[in-house]
């Protein structure tokens, strides 16, 4: 009997994943259930078969190659027949570039014990009794319907293979969207507290605990470089390197260094990342390190240290998506560091200045050399007492030392005589705080400590200069700044006289407090006069202006 075989056209396949013997299996199974037959799965390419049920029926070398035409075809097709029986193949798309093809036999006429089972013996590939027995066993199809139902079964394995796919883009896309908004949370972060007083250490061992989490590394490590050698400094800075850890401790500060070393990283290093295959080697130094980030925390060609993470957690690798990850914040923590190194210098270039004032107004008046800074010290001590904190401290000592600085554009005969003064000297020696707010009124940087410089000899009574300023119309610091100034000038010896008693001093504040003296100041001098004492009798060969460091 010959049959005419009409062709059927499947949908066009979108998927791309690449299909593993498991899955060849499944769609062994799914064809077996739906067609009722022993499917044979062959790889559409290649024509090697790829999952056979208990039978492979038909001429395997005929159907090697057979099967690539019919993955190349438009549907399901016959590729043998005889009177009773046709051999299907089934191509069904699995992803944009492979097809897989079903073969199985199916019976087209109902069991005929007059008919000989020779031609069906031979198409099956089976002796005539094996035949025989198989053609008993089977339903006959008509074969349009067979063809039919061959092409729903393929487009619904496809349609399968597509829904999988795009359930897995989703995934794939809403594990991407996750994990850019953690990125995201973290670089904000770690913008947010970019101020320049939040310490360099502070902010990466905040980035190291945040990345800890977005890297999904058991160690992160960030190791700070020196910025200044210790006799150079003025201001807070590192003189030594300093290593900060989240997770694990697998690394000391030396052991780190030598990882470094060994990896022969620099400022201008691309991101290093090590996995398996090149720590697994015998030659390997770092049995503890499985896999491995590390890039420089630089800015230009300004090295200040390394952001490493250690050993994925999840046995993974580590990739260029974690490794850009790290080179933001590192990138960002580098120009922090900048920053603040920037800012630290133009704080040693000011701190140069003013000890060159300093100097200066000492040997303007070698009969006073110590007083700024003892003053300064002074008045930091009460500025404390009375509840200041952090840039007040700073101002006051500032203007603590150059609070004199106007005594530069005074006549040394009249600043160095050792008797009494004129009217005329004394109204030429109290130009002094005006000429040293116009000393100073052009340096930016010393803009807090004007009001010091101007106003350190006014009276609460409205009886100083040379404003005549009265009570609260006196800035705070000024008022400070007159009483530390009138103790080390009472205490101290001049060519004229000796200094001042303690016990004489005191009753003099005692009784000038609310006349000449602001009564709050003078009420904290006496709660801090031990402390004082001691500032008065300690002179110091080295400045430093990092006022906060003093009580740390």
């Amino acid at each position: 009997m010959e049959t005419t075989l009409p062709h059927f056209t499947l949908p066009a396949p979108v998927t791309t994943v690449s299909v593993h013997d498991a899955s060849c299996d499944e769609l062994r199974q799914f064809l077996d259930e739906r067609l009722g037959s022993d499917f044979t799965i062959w790889d559409g390419a290649q024509g090697r078969i790829r999952s056979a049920g208990r039978k492979s029926y038909g001429d395997p070398l005929s159907l090697e190659s057979l099967v690539p035409q019919v993955a190349g075809g438009n549907g399901p097709e016959f590729v043998d027949e005889c009177n009773s029986a046709v051999l299907l193949a089934v191509p069904i798309a699995v992803a944009s570039y492979e097809k897989l093809v079903g073969v199985a036999p199916f019976a087209v006429q109902p069991w005929d014990s007059t008919e000989s089972p020779v031609g069906l013996a031979r198409m099956l590939g089976l002796s005539v009794d094996e035949a025989r027995d198989w053609w008993k066993r089977q339903r006959p199809w008509d074969p349009r319907q067979l063809l039919a139902a061959a092409s729903l079964a393929a487009e619904t394995w496809s349609a399968r293979c597509r829904v999988a796919r795009l359930q897995f883009e989703l995934e794939d896309v809403t594990s991407t969207l996750a994990r850019t908004f953690e990125e995201i949370s973290l670089l904000y972060s770690v913008t947010q507290r970019l101020r320049i007083s939040a310490t360099d250490v502070e902010l990466g061992q905040m980035a190291l605990e945040m990345l800890q989490e977005c890297v999904g590394a058991e160690t992160m490590v960030g190791q700070y470089l020196p910025v200044a050698r210790p006799d150079e400094i003025t201001y807070k800075a590192r003189t030594e390197p300093v290593l900060l850890t989240a997770g694990r401790d697998l690394l000391d500060g030396e052991r780190f260094s030598e990882l470094v070393a060994h990896l022969r990283l620099t400022a201008a290093s691309a991101p290093c990342v090590l996995n398996r295959n090149a720590t697994s080697q015998p030659t390997w130094p770092f049995p503890e390190l499985r896999e491995l980030i590390v890039v420089p925390m630089a800015e230009g060609q300004k090295l200040f240290g390394w952001l490493a993470a250690f050993n994925h957690r999840g046995g993974k690798e580590f990739g260029t998506i974690e490794a850009k990850l790290m080179v933001s914040v590192a990138t960002i923590l580098g120009i922090h560091c900048g920053n603040r190194e920037l800012y630290r210098q133009q704080a040693e270039l000011l701190a140069s200045v003013v000890r060159a004032l300093v100097s200066a107004i000492d040997a303007k008046d070698p009969y006073t050399c110590g007083h700024s800074d003892r003053v300064a010290r002074i008045c930091v001590r009460l500025a404390r007492e009375l509840g200041c904190s952090g840039p007040m401290l700073h101002t006051i000592y500032m203007a603590g030392l150059l609070h004199d600085i106007g005594k530069i554009g005074i006549d040394d005969q009249i600043l160095r005589k050792p008797g009494s003064l004129t009217p005329e000297e004394f109204e030429h020696i109290k130009q002094h705080p005006l000429l040293g707010y116009r000393i100073l009124a052009d340096i930016k940087q010393m803009s807090d400590t004007l009001p010091v410089v101007l106003h350190h000899h006014e009276q609460w009574n409205g009886k100083g200069y040379p404003c005549g300023l009265a009570s609260s119309d006196i800035p705070l610091l000024a008022r400070i700044a007159a009483v530390a100034d009138a103790y080390d000038a009472m205490t101290s010896d001049r060519p004229y006289r000796k200094g001042m008693p303690v016990e004489k001093v005191e009753e003099i504040f005692r009784r000038g407090a609310g006349e000449q003296w602001d009564p709050q100041v003078i009420e904290a001098y006496f709660r801090c006069r031990d402390d004082i004492l001691a500032i008065s009798r300690q002179e110091r060969a080295n400045m430093s202006l990092d006022v906060e460091s003093w009580f740390k």
